[in-house]
């Protein structure tokens, strides 16, 4: 039987108020579309989502929630250089 590798991802997502919401998921497609419904978090009910700016892959769900973590502890200028590079 061919058992399909299960991949977990980061994400940020830039909102309609210029703010980052950061999360992971199983599937990107499908977290975004429940965040767009307002399904997915109470801070994306209130601050809408506009698009994913920052994807990251991992094999484990583990790894993807400590990046989580890491992301969400980094300042909003922290969080840019991550998302744009030098260009922030």
């Amino acid at each position: 039987m061919d058992k399909k590798e299960k991949h977990y991802f980061t994400y940020i997502i830039l909102t309609e108020r210029n703010t980052y919401y950061c999360g992971y998921t199983d599937d990107l497609e499908k977290r975004f579309e429940k965040h767009k419904a307002g399904l997915a978090a109470k801070y994306t009910r209130a601050n809408k989502p506009i698009k994913f700016v920052y994807t990251k892959e991992f094999l484990t769900k583990s790894e993807a929630m400590k990046e989580e973590c890491r992301i969400k502890s980094l300042t909003r200028k922290q969080k840019e250089e991550l998302i744009y590079g030098d260009k922030a």
